[in-house]
């Protein structure tokens, strides 16, 4: 009898096992929004006193619908916070962390503990914080955060404020968020620092990067970018760039480039020959040039007319505009005879060079050949000298003699 009893709990404490685990399954399974099935009976109180002490109250900590998905989210926004103290105690399942609208301007040795406590954590959201400097070692037990947003922050340009291996504990970054990120400096050093932190810091398995309000002008490596092999979007927009002058060979996964509002004029050829080279190699890539400073003429029509028969998407191209000569925005229209203008033009410059090119090879030809036969020269042109000098002083002689007689 007392087996049976002892077996009959056994096997309800199984199922009873069974049942909860089920239950957490569920829970943590449950990622669709819609799911009406779906209940939570947390209120603002129940979500700041799950945060525990050390948030001051000043946080809200529940699983809520994020991204589409129902997430454990630690929300600090506008909070107040001075440092990152606080992140030491994130709860062990957190999923995501909003910790935006703080004062923090310098991010510390390991903001989040020296104990992997958190393998949960998935999006890291510390943007318009102020930050100036990230240390090398801040980020530390991120192994598995596929998100890392610091947008609208002040991050430092300079050589000790810039730690280029930032990023390097971020093996498993999908999308880095860097909108308006720098502070203002030259374009020079945003360039450089954007090289360091891409080559040293390994992002291979990234796939979306945010650079936009950057003030970006130029990159001085062209190969920016070669060290993000899996990059998918590259948003470049509201930036200062004027053509392409970074490579995009090397992006051989590249579906998306946003130029929206930079400071192109016109398309130049080169830029047309490298796009086309992704559709060349059957890659689907949608470029996206709404929004720039088009100057409407012929200059354009080599735009206009490859936009018509290329394969790459031009996103917005029917509602594209150039700015006409008296500041009016018009739609891309191929502009009519320009072909002359552009034959007539190009032949007086080639022209123009070929005379020029001509006549220092000239000069340099004759140069060399007197170098070359001056002792012959200087042989043959002897006599002539010494006669010529023979005749200035009898000439000199006669005249003085003739002064003498006048006297």
């Amino acid at each position: 009898m007392i087996y049976k009893m002892f077996s009959y709990r056994m096997e309800m404490n199984i199922l009873w096992l069974i049942l909860f685990g089920l239950a957490l399954g569920q829970i943590d399974d449950s990622s669709d929004c819609d799911d009406k099935n779906w209940h939570s009976l947390e209120n603002e109180t129940t979500a700041r006193n799950e945060c525990g002490p050390v948030f001051e109250n000043r946080c809200l900590c529940s699983r809520i619908c994020y991204d589409g998905r129902h997430q454990y989210v630690v929300n600090c926004t506008d909070a107040g916070f001075r440092d990152t103290q606080p992140l030491e105690n994130l709860p062990s399942k957190t999923q995501v962390l909003i910790f935006t609208g703080n004062r923090l301007e310098k991010l510390p040795w390991n903001i989040f503990g020296t104990l992997d406590r958190i393998p949960s954590l998935r999006v890291i959201d510390m943007s318009n914080n102020r930050i100036r400097e990230i240390h090398g070692k801040s980020y530390h037990h991120v192994q598995n955060v596929q998100r890392l947003n610091l947008d609208y922050n002040e991050l430092s340009l300079n050589s000790q404020g810039n730690h280029p291996r930032v990023f390097s504990n971020f093996v498993s970054l999908l999308q880095l968020h860097l909108t308006d990120a720098f502070e203002d400096g030259s374009a020079d050093d945003l360039a450089e620092t954007l090289h360091e932190i891409f080559v040293n810091s390994h992002l291979d398995r990234l796939i979306k990067l945010h650079l936009e309000q950057n003030e970006i002008s130029g990159f001085r490596d062209p190969n920016v970018f070669c060290n993000l092999p899996n990059l998918l979007d590259l948003h470049l927009g509201d930036n200062q760039l004027t053509s392409l002058q970074f490579n995009l060979s090397c992006l051989h996964q590249l579906r998306f480039l946003d130029l929206q509002r930079n400071a192109f004029t016109k398309v130049q050829d080169r830029d047309l020959k490298i796009l086309d080279t992704f559709a060349k190699h059957n890659q689907s890539v949608t470029i996206d040039l709404s929004n720039n400073k088009f100057e409407c003429g012929c200059k354009l029509n080599p735009f206009i007319k490859w936009m018509k028969k290329t394969k790459i998407i031009v996103r917005n191209k029917n509602y594209l505009e150039c700015i006409n000569h008296d500041g009016h925005r018009k739609s891309l229209q191929e502009t009519k005879n320009c072909s002359s203008n552009f034959v007539s033009i190009s032949g007086t410059r080639g022209t123009t060079v070929a005379i020029i090119i001509l006549t220092i090879i000239l000069v340099t030809l004759i140069c060399a050949l007197v170098y070359l036969q001056r002792a012959e020269l200087k042989n043959k042109l002897a006599p002539v000298i010494e006669s010529v000098n023979k005749r200035v002083r009898y000439t000199s002689i006669a005249t003085g003699e003739a002064r003498e007689n006048d006297v």
